[in-house]
């Protein structure tokens, strides 16, 4: 090597704030969701950055947008690095878009210190991660990964009533310059950085987090069905009350499993109930449970505990009761190889980092399906994400951008 690379301060931090300008909202943050107009000016911007580089750009049948650098032996798979440039509807500036610009600012840096690598390196903008204008999230890191069909996903429609395949159809129209590739090709290994979304590097002053895992997630609905009755009529012997035997399951559920165990992450996110009259005793009560847990077996006991729960509340309440399972995401183990090199990229630098586990799944998860994987997690102020208020400090910003490059340095001349 010529020379050591070095992330250019200047460069970055512009670079964060030019795309935070792409769908830009009046409280500060990004509404920039999956291939809407913002979506598409976003990539536009790394596409003509990149060319203006010298590097080369393409986009496979999901729009996963690719941007390469080319190594000493293209016979060697490309080492991966990347994130996602969509937002929620009033999403922070740097969930997923900070994990892109820092990828491409590794590119910029070994180009500035004339650092040929002995394999290539490509930078990664997954399409629709978060899932909030269209349904699932991670559309194109699960396609990417051979989990799912792109084609599965043609009718699907947006919150704004658009047709992905539309969208999909222009989303790739506007970017000319980038071939189009069939989904999926080999690489060496992945690295996604992305902030932190919690508190725990924050609380502890620590600046980077090495994940070595992600919960596996289990989504639950449960609905108790009853008899609707006139609530001011209705003595208490009579009722069969969906509402009371909801509240009944929730309360036991809400009260052992999370308490009991420091792991474990269980959330009652939505409640419906039907008819929705103030003064009829509701006919059907249905509510959704989010279970997270890093261990397989544990997740599965909390799932097995939650369905007894729900039974024997609707039993002794006189209701009939129906779970069904909307997601079961099993826990994701990322690579030990892949995450020993980011810690002795931190250690070269003296960046202090410690070993974490990812409570939200993320593009990685997938890509670890087919790729070593592991990630990158810098703190975000009081741990607030998917929210306008989303921050991350400019030093916070330089040190995850400066261990992702001493990352790729080492697995890109493995």
């Amino acid at each position: 090597m010529k020379t050591t690379p070095e992330v250019n301060a200047a460069r970055l931090l512009k670079s964060v704030a030019d795309f935070a300008a792409i769908g830009a909202t009046p409280a500060g943050g990004v509404n920039r969701q999956a291939l809407s107009v913002e979506d598409r000016a976003a990539r536009r911007l790394l596409v003509e950055r990149a060319l203006a580089r010298g590097f080369t750009v393409f986009q496979d049948e999901v729009a996963n947008l690719f941007i390469r650098r080319e190594g000493r032996d293209a016979a060697l798979a490309p080492l991966l690095i990347g994130s996602h440039l969509d937002s929620q509807p009033t999403g922070g500036r740097f969930d997923g878009a900070l994990g892109t610009l820092t990828a491409f600012e590794a590119l910029e840096a070994l180009a500035d210190a004339g650092i040929e690598t002995d394999r290539a390196i490509e930078v990664v903008a997954f399409t629709n991660e978060e899932g909030s204008r269209f349904s699932p999230g991670c559309m194109g890191s699960m396609a990417f990964a051979g989990v799912a069909n792109v084609t599965d996903w043609h009718s699907v429609a947006a919150t704004d009533g658009a047709r992905f395949s539309d969208e999909l159809a222009a989303t790739l129209n506007d970017l000319p310059e980038a071939e189009i590739s069939p989904i999926g090709h080999t690489i060496s290994a992945f690295v996604e950085l992305h902030i932190e979304q919690g508190p725990i590097l924050e609380r502890e002053g620590v600046p980077i987090g090495i994940v070595t895992a992600v919960q596996g997630t289990k989504w639950l609905e449960v609905a108790f069905s009853g008899e609707a009755a006139h609530a001011g009529t209705t003595p208490l012997e009579f009722r069969k009350d969906p509402m009371a035997a909801a509240a009944a399951a929730i309360v036991r559920i809400q009260g052992d499993i999370m308490p009991s165990d420091p792991d474990a992450r269980l959330t009652v996110g939505r409640i419906a109930a039907e008819p929705g009259s103030i003064n009829v005793i509701p006919g059907r009560v249905s509510f959704t449970v989010d279970i997270r847990h890093p261990d397989a077996t544990i997740l599965a006991a909390i799932e097995r505990r939650v369905r007894d729960e729900c039974q024997a509340a609707g039993e002794r309440l006189g209701c009939k009761t129906v779970i069904e399972q909307r997601v079961d995401m099993p826990p994701g183990r990322f690579s030990p190889h892949v995450a020993q090199a980011i810690e002795d990229g931190c250690a070269a630098q003296g960046i202090a980092c410690r070993p974490m586990i990812s409570g939200a799944f993320h593009d990685a998860l997938f890509v670890n399906r087919i790729a070593p994987s592991a990630m990158i997690f810098v703190p975000c102020r009081n741990g607030v994400s998917h929210n306008e208020a989303e921050f991350v400090t400019d030093d916070h910003i330089m040190i995850g951008a400066r261990a992702l490059l001493g990352a790729v340095v080492k697995l890109s001349c493995e």
